[in-house]
């Protein structure tokens, strides 16, 4: 396969909190680390290899967090790509816990919040962390305190931008009591479209979109399915297709699929350069 360096470009832009302005098309870390996000990759020279060819292409928007191995995908992060081009962000999450494969705990108290954030930094190799996200919020704890020590962090200079993940629409109004948010990381994909009023509520708000699993297109891209067939006829992989759907569904959405693949991730960055027409978004809005 030959890729169009700069391939990422076509995808568009947007700027996150006023400041940060990424390539809408990103990539997402987690598939760096083992089995179960847990642990080193089966092969470290593969892993480096697409963060740096993920860069080449003009991804400047790479996802990650603390739990991710833990710390696994921050340490291939930072071994790839350190130090970073002018114009890489690298937003992280804290607030999720892991005691083994496959385990995800909430923990939000802000004295752990604010070790992780500082782990964060030190094993990314950054002063500071341009987009921080509460990788959940904490039932157990109030919200107004988990935020208030992000703010903290954002105060001391540690911190440039907050977003959250896995929220509801009233949650985000809630959080924005408490801290200026300017990003919300959701399940969202053609499939699964549950989040869709928390969608509505980052485009009137203008708020980054990042939606996670952007290619479970499970039944609907097996052979002789309905996005099979479009996609034969529109010439393109199937996950190419709900790519491409990610990004014309709204101007705040920033894809950010993930893989261990070179050769993957360049199919997912040429969906940058896929135009749907409008009844080919309708087609696809109308599958499920």
């Amino acid at each position: 396969m030959t890729v169009n360096n700069r391939a990422a470009d076509e995808s568009g832009t947007f700027t996150i909190g006023g400041d940060l302005k990424v390539n809408r098309l990103g990539y997402g870390a987690m598939q760096l680390t083992g089995p179960g996000i847990w642990g080193e990759p089966r092969d470290p020279e593969k892993a480096v290899r697409v963060l740096q060819r993920a860069v080449e292409l003009g991804v400047n928007f790479i996802d990650t967090a603390d739990s991710y191995g833990p710390f696994i995908a921050d340490k291939y992060i930072r071994q790839a790509l350190h130090p970073y081009r002018d114009g890489l962000i690298i937003a992280t999450k804290v607030g999720l816990t892991r005691s083994g494969p496959n385990d995800w705990r909430p923990v939000g108290r802000p004295e752990y919040l604010r070790q992780q954030t500082e782990l964060n930094l030190r094993n990314l190799g950054l002063e500071t962390i341009d987009l921080l996200q509460l990788h959940r919020i904490d039932p157990k704890v109030p919200l107004a305190e988990q935020l208030g020590e992000l703010t903290l962090l954002q105060q001391e200079g540690k911190i440039r931008h907050i977003g959250l993940s896995e929220v509801s629409v009233e949650q985000l109004e809630e959080a924005s009591q408490y801290a200026k948010i300017v990003s919300v990381q959701n399940l969202y994909n053609l499939s699964q479209r549950t989040a869709e009023p928390v969608l509505e509520y980052a485009e009137s708000h203008n708020l980054a979109f990042i939606p996670w699993f952007p290619l479970a297109t499970g039944a609907l891209a097996k052979e002789g399915g309905k996005l099979d067939t479009l996609s034969k006829r529109l010439g393109a992989k199937p996950s190419q297709l709900a790519l491409a759907w990610l990004l014309k569904r709204s101007k705040v959405t920033l894809p950010i699929p993930g893989t261990s693949s070179v050769a993957h991730l360049e199919e997912n960055i040429e969906a940058a350069g896929i135009t749907l027409s409008d009844a080919d978004f309708t087609e696809l809005s109308n599958l499920i």
